[in-house]
């Protein structure tokens, strides 16, 4: 479809060369409605509409996993999905994995020095909590394979595997 001559498109409107969309997403258990740019990421309209800043943008290039939200329950590197596609979705941040204080994960990882700058820390959870409620008692290797998407610049793993592994038991 294109710009009709006033300027305004029959799905949403262009505001200086700028497709917008009206959305709504359910985050964190909050229905949000939205204007957004069609080429809006979904971790811009995290962080900056929403002010969720615990999802972190680590590389701008999908790589590192800082990013990783869940999307109907399924861990998402947001960095990768326009706000657009998450339309009608639900979406739960790391704001959202501890709303009622730490999650069992969290303590594992605050117990086990999982952490060190704390960077990373959200990704990591976000993508443990998935494999652990798919997997609620994964060995290493598996955990090893799980966060592989994820980039830790800090500890070298050893206790952020130990961290997910305490949380299994």
């Amino acid at each position: 479809m294109g710009i009709n001559p006033v300027g305004i498109n029959p799905m949403g409107i262009n505001i200086g060369g700028r497709h917008m969309q009206d959305i709504s997403l359910t985050v964190n258990g909050t229905t949000h409605k939205l204007s957004v740019a069609d080429n809006e990421l979904l971790v811009d309209v995290i962080r900056n509409d929403l002010r969720l800043t615990g999802t972190h943008v680590g590389c701008d290039t999908s790589q590192c996993g800082a990013c990783v939200v869940h999307v109907d329950g399924r861990s998402l590197k947001s960095c990768t999905m326009l706000a657009v596609e998450a339309d009608g979705k639900k979406v739960t941040t790391i704001e959202g994995i501890g709303a009622a204080g730490l999650s069992r994960l969290q303590q594992a990882f605050r117990d086990n020095h999982g952490l060190q700058c704390g960077f990373c820390t959200p990704g990591m959870i976000m993508s443990a909590t998935e494999l652990l409620a798919r997997n609620p008692k994964p060995d290493e290797a598996t955990i090893r394979h799980w966060l592989e998407g994820n980039i830790c610049r800090c500890t070298g793993y050893h206790n952020i595997v130990k961290s997910v592994q305490a949380a299994a038991m």
